[in-house]
């Protein structure tokens, strides 16, 4: 049907928009209203799919593949607007920059969303957009480029390709980024010399990108009472365990606040001075204010309802995985370890028995060594005996010699 008709067609309401649903393996692009269109660039960027060098068959992966993309890209020629979703390592530096320039021809107003990470090839599509958002996650990386080389070379011919072949293309790079940041060309150089990666906020404030993607990153709104007894977060009172310790820095409220939702301690409706909660047990907070009472055993049922034992499970294995060694300790030991103020798990009980053996050992070394200098066995001297050579001695002169021996240690010791 000729344009002419399209038009006058479409315009009545007779022809339904185009529908476009591309999946590929890397790469999706979508458009159900004819209007607003995405593409989702998750992957390699190459020319042609790279063949398995052993086995000669194409490689299987994530791989944006240059013809394929500009002949799905006519789907979508039509959209207004464009939303482009980024996670690529980025790849052929030279096919993103044609990618590039073929998305910049489209008249629809383009959005690039950095879900991953943006490097390399991956900027490059990236910047085609008229708006970059970036997640405070999110990775964008910039270098120069460089190549793989098969052969000999001499220096003159490496110059050659370094000047004709890897120049030009960090000369087309720099020219995207200026468009995008502004920045001098000897500036984008220094930072694709030192392969420069920005993270979230950084790539804003390197005019890289425009928006933040912050609303799942909200902060909430924490507060504790001066006893910390109860936390407001998002002005809902949440009861702290005794034993639990609050993170310094978080602000204290005051309970005389009028804005219920940075409260931390309801006023009592009387009884107690100064307003402020003295319940020491639920019985006494139901008497003081029993509403607060309810909520916190609300939330206290939901909290147990929605365990899923993993906790119970743990304290049941630990307590089984010391009973497997309890029979190599003593007994005070292995009650200590399961229910003692220093409870520990089966490691920690081995190590800590260890400890105490080797102490142990130590004490019984250090009396046995007391012991020996107290004997003054030290200062005993082996026996000697002077045997002349070929000669040996007559068991009466091995006698005299023994004797002579016993009464120079019979000696000593009366001294």
């Amino acid at each position: 049907m000729p344009k002419f008709f399209n038009g006058i067609f479409a315009r009545k309401g007779l022809l339904k928009p185009p529908s476009v649903n591309i999946r590929r393996s890397c790469y999706a692009m979508t458009m159900t209203d004819g209007l607003d269109a995405e593409i989702q660039f998750y992957g390699e960027i190459v020319k042609t799919r790279p063949i398995d060098w052993w086995t000669g068959e194409p490689q299987q992966g994530n791989f944006i593949i240059l013809d394929e993309f500009l002949e799905d890209l006519k789907a979508i020629e039509g959209a207004k607007t464009l939303l482009m979703r980024i996670d690529s390592i980025g790849g052929d530096s030279e096919v993103s920059v044609t990618i590039h320039n073929r998305l910049r021809e489209l008249a629809a107003k383009k959005t690039a969303r950095i879900d991953g990470v943006a490097m390399s090839g991956g900027t490059h599509i990236t910047c085609a957009a008229d708006i970059i958002q970036v997640n405070p996650a999110s990775q964008f990386m910039i270098h120069k480029c460089w190549g793989f080389l098969f052969g000999g070379y001499n220096a003159d011919e490496l110059r050659a390709l370094a000047e004709t072949w890897l120049d030009p293309t960090d000369k087309s790079q720099v020219e995207i980024y200026k468009e995008r940041t502004g920045k001098t060309e000897e500036e984008l150089l220094a930072m694709m010399s030192k392969t420069a990666t920005f993270v979230g906020q950084e790539i804003i404030d390197a005019g890289f990108a425009d928006e933040m993607l912050a609303s799942a990153y909200d902060k909430p709104e924490i507060a504790a009472s001066a006893d910390g007894r109860l936390l407001m977060v998002n002005g809902r009172p949440m009861h702290m365990p005794s034993f639990a310790k609050l993170p310094d820095g978080i602000k204290t409220v005051a309970t005389s606040q009028e804005d219920d939702n940075n409260k931390t301690q309801p006023a009592t409706t009387g009884g107690q001075e100064g307003g402020k909660l003295m319940a020491k047990n639920l019985e006494e907070l139901r008497a003081e204010n029993p509403e607060l009472a309810n909520q916190l055993m609300t939330e206290a049922k939901a909290a147990v309802s929605t365990d899923d034992g993993s906790a119970v499970e743990a304290e049941r294995k630990r307590i089984e995985e010391i009973d497997t060694i309890s029979s190599l300790y003593d007994d005070e030991t292995v009650k200590e370890a399961k229910y003692g103020k220093t409870a520990c798990n089966a490691q920690e009980l081995a190590f800590r028995a260890a400890q105490k053996a080797a102490k142990k050992g130590k004490v019984t070394l250090d009396n046995m060594q007391e012991d020996t200098n107290a004997s003054g066995a030290n200062d005993v001297s082996a026996a000697t005996v002077t045997i002349e050579e070929d000669k040996p001695l007559t068991p009466a002169q091995r006698m005299a010699a023994g004797r002579a021996d016993a009464k120079k240690i019979q000696n000593k010791e009366d001294k």
